[in-house]
């Protein structure tokens, strides 16, 4: 007979605790605190020309990198990570929140809070990359941490499913990493991957073909930072068995 989570057995009393509806890493949570609260101060405290000089500071702009740096202010050393930190409205914020709950959570267990930190610094970085790439020297504005959020779907994808494809919530971090070949030929991942692929191949042509407003969504920052996650992940990974031992 069990009564709100106590158990009785064999004339014992055994307590049997309940799995927390949420239970994110503190981590995880410290940074959407951050998020949200950078959205609040310029949303409503800033005035909006100073935002718009937030805007300017720390958003990444492809156009820095196609004039000389000596005639510029330090914006092009920094703008690659920090317009991650920014968004363009509480529905960017919460879509991002969302996803990075999903994927963030088991990543940040399994590698730890510093080469976390160092994770999410480079993917932004290789989200960019790869936009700045295919839109060099335009005036074109990014924020939002979507491609971070997309290398930790990559990253993510390397252990999270077992070799049945299911995703145990609690414990997807201890999975034994994937090879490149391993994840290529599991099933789940690929269809994970095929689908995300497909989406932001659908979004990159509706804005090519004007069904999306133009530069609305940074389609290909979210392929960089994929790409980066599933590639590069192994570097920042900590092995299983080190961290169990004693």
């Amino acid at each position: 007979m069990s009564h709100d989570g106590i158990e009785e057995q064999g004339g014992g009393t055994h307590v049997q605790r309940r799995e927390p509806a949420f239970n994110l890493p503190g981590s995880l949570v410290a940074i959407l605190a951050l998020l949200t609260l950078i959205h609040v101060v310029r949303t409503y405290v800033l005035s909006a020309q100073a935002d718009e000089s937030v805007l300017l500071h720390f958003a990444f702009i492809p156009a820095r990198y196609s004039i000389p740096l000596s005639e510029q202010d330090l914006g092009w050393l920094w703008s690659p990570v920090t317009y991650s930190l920014l968004h363009g409205s509480w529905e960017h914020l919460i879509f991002n929140a969302f996803w990075m709950v999903a994927f963030g959570a088991p990543v940040v267990r399994r590698i730890g809070l510093r080469r976390f930190f160092l994770f999410w610094c480079l993917s932004a970085i290789a989200a960019v990359a790869f936009h700045a790439a295919l839109h060099w020297g335009t005036m074109i504005l990014v924020v939002g941490a979507s491609g971070v959020v997309s290398g930790l779907m990559g990253a993510a994808a390397r252990f999270v499913f077992s070799p049945s494809g299911r995703i145990s919530r609690q414990f997807a971090h201890l999975n034994r990493r994937l090879t490149i070949p391993e994840a290529l030929s599991n099933r789940s991942v690929l269809v994970f991957s095929g689908i995300w692929f497909l989406t932001n191949f659908l979004i990159g042509f509706g804005q090519i073909f004007g069904s999306v407003a133009s530069g609305a969504i940074a389609w290909e920052a979210h392929i960089g930072g994929f790409l980066f996650g599933f590639l590069c992940f192994p570097l920042f990974d900590v092995a299983i068995a080190e961290s169990r031992r004693d």
